[in-house]
């Protein structure tokens, strides 16, 4: 029998995770099928009891069950503690063990494509657009990379003080405030809903400011190029589509399961297709 992994939302029919997990199982020569679940808050419960049965080999949790996945865990890898947030359990031994790739998966994507971000990145700037479990992901994942300066702008401000970390300098911004000094940042993540289809003329604020050559970069893939993107390409930045990072933490998801590496790079340009094909 091969291996069985599935992912858990709601709602959850145009996840393309058994797409991009259907190709690792290829890549890789193992045996197996990926499924979703389309599981509604209240029935969250009896699905995982479900699948314990079932003895899944791992299995995605995406929104909305990120943080309440938490409570039925045996034991938080310290990263997804500190996030207060999962995105893949593992099965071992009879035990779940969950963790948090999304962080992870955003900063390999960043630099496969953008490597001169991470020299002399404790000299760098940079500003998460956003104060949801996305931002902190990669706010944690960027500490861990070696930024030293990485500020926060949300609607609420409130909310991006629960996310700062005493380890690094963090200012935190209105996102008018953050509209005005955008050009002092090496590096600009929009991490909220903003842009994404079917709102797709919607965007945070204006990228107008931008540095030139700055990467700005945007965690929504559907469309692959949002208009904020694309309002800062035409400023003379850099930019960086969101797909990458589903791919990759994808693919840390799969090695977590396995114990087997993968690249995903080749499936860039496949996906980004797909994408465009919807």
């Amino acid at each position: 029998m091969g291996l069985f992994f599935c992912v858990i939302g709601h709602p959850i029919e145009h996840s393309l995770s058994p797409w991009i997990h259907g190709q690792f199982l290829n890549m890789s020569g193992k045996q197996g099928i990926y499924r979703t679940l389309d599981v509604p808050e209240k029935e969250l419960g009896q699905t995982l009891q479900f699948l314990k049965k079932l003895e899944i080999d791992g299995f995605n949790i995406t929104v909305p069950h990120k943080e309440r996945i938490i409570k039925y865990l045996d034991e938080l890898d310290p990263l997804a503690e500190q996030m207060g947030a999962v995105n893949t359990v593992v099965h071992k031994e009879g035990k779940w063990f969950g963790y948090n790739t999304d962080g992870k998966g955003y900063i390999r994507s960043l630099q496969s494509e953008y490597p001169d971000l991470f020299v002399d990145q404790t000299d760098k700037k940079a500003l998460i657009i956003g104060a949801g479990g996305a931002a902190r992901g990669i706010y944690f994942a960027l500490m861990d990379s070696g930024f030293k300066q990485i500020d926060l702008a949300n609607r609420t401000v409130e909310r991006a003080h629960q996310i700062k970390s005493s380890n690094i300098s963090t200012d935190v911004f209105s996102l008018q405030e953050a509209e005005e000094q955008l050009g002092i940042y090496d590096l600009v993540i929009q991490t909220t809903k903003a842009g994404m289809y079917p709102n797709v003329h919607e965007h945070p604020l204006s990228p107008m400011n931008v540095k030139h050559r700055a990467v700005v970069s945007d965690i929504v893939y559907r469309p692959i190029e949002t208009t904020f993107l694309a309002a800062a390409r035409a400023s003379g930045a850099r930019i960086h589509f969101g797909h990458g990072m589903l791919l990759y933490q994808a693919a840390f998801s799969f090695e977590l399961w396995t114990g087997i590496p993968i690249d995903p790079a080749p499936l860039l340009t496949p996906l980004e297709q797909k994408l465009k094909g919807e």
